[in-house]
This record gives structure tokens, sequence and C-alpha cells, in this order.
């Protein structure tokens, strides 16, 4: 209502009528009939667009109030004038027929002219809502790539202080064995001046056990480590995966076929991982045994040897472990002119990250998945192409990583109705024999088992 009577006052529509009586009038006598007849014609437009307008906020005013606000104005005032109009002579009623449908056009035109006016004002503001969502989305898109950057950087830096950490070690380490090969020295020196015949038929010590100067570093570290450890396995997800994916698909046409085998892959890179962790810490604990001392426990040693010397883990060992276990594997299988010697590069970085994980504490490991169990939502993503309303999982995509029984990354899984069934029927008429390639028979012989401890100084 406001607006309508605004756009009235700002009209001056009643100032205009007013200047045309009181010009009318001043030229009345001098005026032919046929002006006068126009300046009424005028002044009756005007007055009708008015009413017109004076109506319109009448209508809104009344509808603003409510159902029955105003009924007894209207009733007392609106309707016996309304009445007094309709009941003028009928001598004139043909002129005002035509008056009424003069009234009616300039209000229908006033009426579309308003409904474009509003649709104009309302196309503006949704313009302009437009142009704001499209501000708002820059500004979020600007502060997820700020976010993203930052996050790179954080790791990055958790990268380097590890690094310097692992150096500062070295560095003592090495500072340590000088010390020892020092004592050995000095020690052969003085007996090697003394004149008892004793001492100069003696043998000359064996070397102090290498023990690191700062105990504990691995538990110390281990925060650092793990979260680098978890980002890793997701860059693995989102990277090495899908290279993965990208070359079987160049041999294998089935994308269940595809996901299953480089779920498989990363299932038993992680059991063979563990399985050489625990053979080299046997090692590992057998030999620190002979020589341990001090105020650390043997365990703390052991595994800050291990934090420090992963290098010696034979990564190369694990990777053909886990494609001999894939060649047996009923449940995939592939093409005999090739191997699953292709996507050892996914196997390696998983076989790293996996062995590397066993060194936190807790350990961190994948959960353990089967075809038809019930999907959980704590512990898996669905897969595009699933049946969002199947409850169990016909395939995995990717294992979750876990640490003790605690999600710490999800995996992903295809829930599909039926489909379990039927990949049971196909996988009973599958026949799987396969020849080991030259390539995988070339990697399987260059296996190799070096000592855990290293004479001298450790290389990086």
């Amino acid at each position: 209502m406001a607006d309508g009577l605004r756009r009235l006052v700002g009209a001056e529509s009643g100032r205009v009528l007013q200047e045309k009586l009181e010009s009318w009038y001043r030229d009345y006598e001098i005026n032919s009939c046929d002006q006068n007849l126009n300046r009424c014609c005028e002044i009756i437009e005007l007055n009708s667009e008015i009413q017109g307008q004076l109506f319109t906020i009448l209508n809104e005013t009344s509808r603003e109030g409510g159902h029955y606000a105003g009924v007894e104005t209207i009733k007392t005032r609106l309707l016996p004038w309304l009445g007094t109009c309709f009941s003028c002579a009928t001598s004139g009623r043909l002129f005002e027929t035509n008056l009424s449908l003069t009234q009616d056009s300039i209000e229908k035109e006033r009426q579309l002219r308003e409904l474009a006016s509003n649709q104009t004002f309302q196309l503006q503001e949704l313009q302009e809502e437009l142009t704001s969502t499209r501000l708002q989305l820059s500004h979020v898109q600007q502060d997820l790539k700020t976010s993203c950057a930052q996050e790179k950087d954080a790791l990055r830096k958790l990268d380097r202080l590890n690094d310097y950490e692992q150096q500062i070690q070295i560095l003592r380490d090495e500072i340590s064995i000088l010390d020892a090969q020092k004592s050995v020295l000095q020690s052969r020196f003085v007996r090697s001046r003394s004149p008892s015949p004793r001492h100069s038929e003696s043998k000359s010590p064996s070397p102090l056990p290498l023990r690191s100067c700062s105990p504990g570093r691995a538990r110390r570290t281990n925060a650092s480590r793990r979260a680098c450890l978890v980002a890793r396995f997701g860059d693995i997800y989102a990277q090495e995966r899908l290279d993965a994916e990208t070359l079987l698909r160049t041999y294998i046409s089935d994308m269940e076929m595809v996901q299953r085998i480089i779920y498989i892959a990363a299932v038993e890179s992680f059991h063979a991982a563990k399985t050489a962790y625990r053979q080299f810490k046997i090692r590992v604990r057998d030999t620190l045994s002979l020589g341990h001392s001090g105020p650390e426990s043997l365990e703390d040693t052991v595994l800050d040897y291990i934090v420090r010397h992963e290098d010696l883990y034979d990564v190369q060992a694990s990777v053909n472990e886990v494609i001999r276990s894939m060649n047996i594997n009923p449940k995939i299988s592939f093409p005999p002119e090739i191997d699953f010697i292709v996507i050892s590069t996914l196997i390696r970085e998983l076989c790293r990250v996996a062995f590397s994980m066993q060194t936190l504490v807790p350990p961190l490991d994948v959960a353990f998945g089967t075809d038809g169990e019930l999907f959980s939502e704590t512990k898996y993503h669905r897969s595009f192409d699933s049946d969002f309303t199947a409850a169990l999982v016909a395939y995995h995509v990717w294992p979750a990583l876990m640490e003790n029984d605690v999600v710490i990354v999800k995996g992903e899984a295809v829930t599909k109705r039926g489909a379990l069934w039927s990949r049971r029927s196909r996988s009973r008429s599958r026949s799987r024999s396969r020849s080991t390639s030259p390539l995988l028979a070339h990697h399987l012989s260059r296996s190799r088992s070096p000592s855990p401890l290293r004479s001298g100084s450790p290389r990086r």
C-alpha cells in the first residue's frame, strides 16, 4: 500500500487535475463546444485514472488488514456511494457505458504496465541475488583453495621436521659411534705402550654395541609420523589407485574386476608388509638384545632402530609375495599375456606405507571386508554407481584405515541388489590357470635379505 500511495503522490495527479479544471474554467466562455467537450473528457480520464489508483490502494489496504478488518467502513461509506453512482439517470446510460469501457481499457493497460514494471523489478532483484550468490561462491572457492594450500604447507612442514629430526638423530648416532671408536683406540694405545707381554698378546676388545643417545625417539615423533602416513594413504587412494585403474582398463573391460584387483592388492600389501615387519623386528630384537644396556627398554630401542632404518625393509620381496597371493586368489582374473606386475608401483607404495604404519603406537591397519557383509556408513562410502537402497556390500573398492577398532579413513564399497549372487555364479564357472610371466620371474629372482644391522655409520 505504501508503494502505491507513494507513486500516486509522486505523480502529482491531483495537482494536474486542479490546474486543468482552473484552465478550463477560465477558457470556458471563449471555447467552442468541441473544445469544451475535449477538455471535459481529459479531466474525466485523469479523474478516472486517479480513482483507479485509489481503488487499488483501497484493495491493498483492506487486504493488509485481514479478512474482517475495515468491513464496517466499506459498508457505511463505500457501498452507499457506489449505489448512488449506479442509480444515475438512464438518459446518459450509453455515454456512461462507453465511458466505463474506456475506463476498463485504461485500467487494463495500467495493470499491464504495472505487471511489466513489477516483473522487471523482480528480474532485477533475481539478477542481484544471482550476482551476490556468485560472489559468495567465488569467496568460498578462494577460501577452499587457501585452506588446501595451508594444509599442504603444514604437511610439507611436518615432512621437513621429520627429516630434520632424522638428520639430527643420524648425527647423534655418528657421534656416539665415533666416541666408541675413540675409546677403543685409546685403550689399544695404552695397551701397546704397556711392557707386559700378557697385555701385548691380548686381543683387542670388541666394539661397543651401537645405541641411540636419545632413547624413545620413535614415540616422540609418533604423532607427526602418524599424520604424514594417514595423508600418504589418502594420496595413494587419490593418485596411485586411479593410475593403476587406468592402466588395468587397457587390459580388462570389466570395471568391477578392475576394482576388485586393486582392493585385493591393497589388502594383500598390508598383510605382506605386516608379516615382513614382524620378521624384521624379531631379527633386530635378537641382535640388539646381545649388547643392550641402559635405562630405556629393549622394545623402545628396537622400535627406534626400525624407524631410523626403514630403508632396510626389503619392499621388493613383499611386492613379490603380494603378486604370488593375487595369482592364486579365486575372486580375480587377468589376461594370460599380462601379469599383476603391471601394478607393482601401487603395490610397492602400499607396502611401504603399511610397513611404516606398523612402527606407530598403536599401529594402523586396514579393515577386514567380505562380499555380502552388511554395509556400514561409519566404515565405507558408497560408490557413485551403487544402489543406495541395497543393504549388503556387493564388493569393495578401497579398504578402510583402522586404529584398533576406530575408523581413521573411510573406505569405498559398492552396494547392489542381486549383484552378489550373480557374482558368485560367475566365480563358480571361472577357470583361472595362468603361468608366471618372464617379467615376474625376473623380479622374484631378485629378492634380497639384508642384515638388520649395518657396520659403521648408517646410510640414509
